[in-house]
């Protein structure tokens, strides 16, 4: 049975990072049915849609100690979106780090200092060698598509809106499958131990 409680995982200097709790279900469902929030994840949810994968996250985080779980503005505690580390299942031998947030929070660094407390956890706490990341290729900075190559200069490998300020490569990936999003072209790029992006 999956517990709702709102289980405090993370924190950091402005997030509190936790599994949901049921009053988090509406408005999770409610960024996932925004057209902007969904553009590049297959489309807008349903409710149901949305609330199934609140409960695969909290199964995840229950059996793994992973999951793409709730994220709380701590002065207020209002609710932002989710990030975490999962298992994607395009690379089932990997970790990725990810992040979904309300529309009216982009642009605030929160996405940042969620997805670094994840992967400082990741590396730390989970001793895991490497984290993951995807996207579509007009989602990354500046809407641009990775050269040919698939190679950008250092600093330019960086995720949503500013992202994880690390340089690297990276790298086209599968195509993503998920049962509840239609499936998509990526660019995929790791962040190794030693902070660089691989």
């Amino acid at each position: 049975m999956v517990e709702w409680n709102g289980t405090v995982v993370l924190t950091t200097p402005r997030l509190v990072l936790r599994t949901f709790r049921r009053d988090d279900l509406p408005l999770y469902a409610a960024l996932n049915a925004d057209p902007e929030v969904a553009r590049y994840l297959g489309g807008p949810l349903s409710r149901r849609d949305s609330d199934d994968i609140a409960e695969w996250a909290q199964e995840c985080y229950a059996r793994e100690g992973l999951g793409l779980l709730a994220v709380e503005r701590r002065r207020d505690g209002a609710f932002l979106g989710m990030c975490g580390l999962h298992h994607q299942q395009s690379y089932p031998d990997d970790v990725e780090v990810a992040w979904r947030l309300a529309y009216e929070h982009w642009g605030r660094g929160y996405a940042t200092e969620a997805a670094t407390g994840w992967l400082d956890h990741g590396f730390g706490t989970l001793g895991l060698p490497r984290v993951i990341a995807i996207t579509d290729p007009p989602n990354l900075p500046g809407g641009d598509a990775p050269p040919r190559d698939g190679v950008r200069p250092p600093g330019r490998g960086r995720g949503q809106r500013g992202g994880l300020r690390r340089g690297g490569v990276l790298h086209h990936g599968p195509t993503v499958a998920h049962p509840h999003l239609t499936a998509r072209r990526s660019v995929s790029c790791a962040v190794c131990r030693s902070g660089g992006w691989r």
